[in-house]
């Protein structure tokens, strides 16, 4: 995998990224993912991966998408994840 991200929103109801090493945790409000580019959080409504192709490094989201968050990136996961999932 390169350093290359892509982030493709459209109409605020449908986001692909590329550049995905892990997806963390995710919930109809939000989904927290490892990326090339640091930590990524996607907050919104009745948000769904709906397709999940780590092996490329790919995620699709479906769902409405109010708040994209990038972060650097973290060695203690769990305290990431605690913190976004209050």
């Amino acid at each position: 995998m390169t350093d290359t991200q892509n982030l493709v929103l459209q109409n605020r109801a449908s986001l692909s990224v590329t550049g995905v090493s892990e997806v963390c945790g995710f919930d109809e409000n939000g989904i927290s993912m490892v990326t090339v580019q640091g930590d990524l959080l996607v907050k919104g409504k009745s948000l769904r991966i709906t397709r999940l192709s780590l092996d490329v490094g790919e995620v699709d989201i479906e769902g409405t998408v109010d708040h994209l968050e990038y972060t650097k990136l973290r060695r203690n996961r769990e305290s990431f994840l605690t913190r976004i999932f209050k």
